[in-house]
């Protein structure tokens, strides 16, 4: 019989001589039995597209998401080239109205005329913020919003 080498493969396998020990193992669950509801389930689904917008001291930024894949359908910001040019400050509201109309030709474009929206726990659904989500329904987008 041959020895073993020493670091062979076999000194660094699992418990169960299954994996490697480099292989992280999955998080377990604190609670498997847990029950998701349907809604829980089948939301991503129903509503793919999420808005998402951020607004600084120095410009504004929006995009709608789709939640499934994680890809950026359209995207509209102050500190792009062809916006920045045309506004006199880029983080005003009236700033905040161009980018949700420039979102809403956008998203249309890419044949999304539904989105949500949820605010952050530290966002007040008031001000610039507003601002944005009513330009997209004024301008064709079909926007739930989610406020808790």
């Amino acid at each position: 019989m041959a020895p073993r080498s020493f670091f062979g493969v076999e000194d660094f396998v699992d418990d169960d001589n299954s994996r490697p020990y480099t292989y992280q193992k999955g998080k377990k669950s604190k609670n498997p039995n847990k029950h998701i509801s349907f809604k829980q389930r089948t939301v991503a689904y129903m509503e793919p597209f999420t808005l998402d917008v951020f607004i600084s001291k120095r410009f504004v930024s929006a995009s709608l998401t789709h939640r499934v894949t994680s890809k950026q359908v359209a995207v509209a910001g102050t500190n792009s080239k062809d916006i920045k040019a045309v506004l006199r400050s880029r983080s005003d509201i009236p700033a905040c109205i161009a980018i949700g109309r420039i979102l809403a030709e956008r998203a249309m474009e890419a044949d999304v005329y539904t989105a949500s929206y949820t605010p952050r726990d530290r966002d007040k659904f008031e001000g610039k913020i507003r601002a944005v989500v009513q330009s997209l329904i004024d301008n064709g987008v079909d926007l739930k919003v989610y406020l808790d």
